[in-house]
């Protein structure tokens, strides 16, 4: 996703409605390939915002990783020390042993 939006970005990212009714929507929708985004005017106004499916790919994980940070901050302000167990008792209760993990990998984001 485009990390950086300026003011003079989202400026340039202005589509009136009209270019649509003049049959410019494949011009458009190469500009939002381009670009990442572009915002649609009708009367002056935002009406909607055109994004490439990737943009609109990494929002939403951008949204549902805030989301689970924050059910892991309120989780951690209302643990107590009863809630949190040794890794040893949790690979026990799970019948995994330390011969089971050599070799595993694991890939944390």
């Amino acid at each position: 996703m485009h990390n950086h939006i300026s003011i003079s970005g989202v400026m340039n990212s202005l589509v009136p409605i009209s270019r649509f009714n003049k049959g410019e929507a494949n011009k458009i929708f190469e500009e939002v390939r381009e670009t990442g985004f572009k915002i649609v005017l009708k009367n002056n106004s935002p009406a909607c915002v055109l994004l490439t499916p990737e943009t609109y790919e990494q929002m939403l994980e951008i949204i549902e990783n805030h989301r689970l940070f924050v059910e892991a901050e309120k989780r951690m302000e209302n643990a107590t020390a009863e809630d949190f167990i040794p890794a040893e008792k949790a690979m026990q209760e799970l019948g995994i042993s330390e011969t089971d993990l050599k070799g595993t990998e694991v890939e944390l984001e």
